[in-house]
């Protein structure tokens, strides 16, 4: 062999070469017209459609208000403050002033989640509801309060002390609720 050397292309070089421009061809086969009229219909429309838009208002002018203090009340005064107050307070139902204005019994400054019931006792035929609040252990009878909601105790049975509590609903209604404290088994 001579200073040149001819190089002849491998068989399996021809047979991806082959398969190459095969492929070629059928892609190119398949860019065919067969949505030829969904291309029409979309031209059709947008050729159709004239948007309306309305056009916006004008600004209105700006006019500053003038504010004198000397001639208003300040609205942060601690006299408009107890107005406010005092205004809150005449518009509540006199049940809800009873319950406000009324001496807290010890049961009260608790929530009915720290309250357990650990049993009852009968004394002369008055029945008591035996409730734990804290480390300390306090008789209750119907008609005493427990809970921070003005929770009155209605009903007191074996398994279950039953109060109305006294709630505000999410738009600040007063409404009565029904809330029960089951007896909680010991384990000693």
């Amino acid at each position: 062999m001579t200073g040149l050397q001819t190089r002849r292309p491998r068989a399996g070089s021809l047979a991806w070469l082959a398969c190459a421009l095969g492929l070629g061809a059928l892609l190119a086969g398949c860019g065919n017209n067969q949505h030829e009229d969904l291309r029409a219909w979309m031209a059709r429309q947008r050729s159709e459609l004239h948007p309306h838009v309305k056009p916006i208002e004008p600004p209105k002018p700006y006019i500053p208000a003038s504010y004198s203090l000397s001639s208003d009340v300040d609205p942060f005064s601690n006299s408009k403050m107890a107005t406010g107050v005092r205004q809150e307070m005449n518009r509540l139902s006199p049940a809800v002033l009873a319950q406000m204005n009324r001496p807290k019994q010890p049961l009260e400054a608790f929530s009915l989640d720290q309250i357990q019931m650990v049993g009852t006792l009968t004394i002369h035929g008055q029945r008591y509801a035996l409730l734990k609040a804290g480390n300390l252990l306090y008789r209750a009878h119907v008609g005493e309060y427990a809970g921070q909601h003005y929770g009155r105790i209605t009903q007191i049975d074996e398994n279950q002390v039953v109060l109305q509590e006294l709630v505000q609903d999410a738009t600040g209604d007063w409404v009565q609720r029904t809330a029960t404290l089951q007896l909680q088994e010991s384990s000693q």
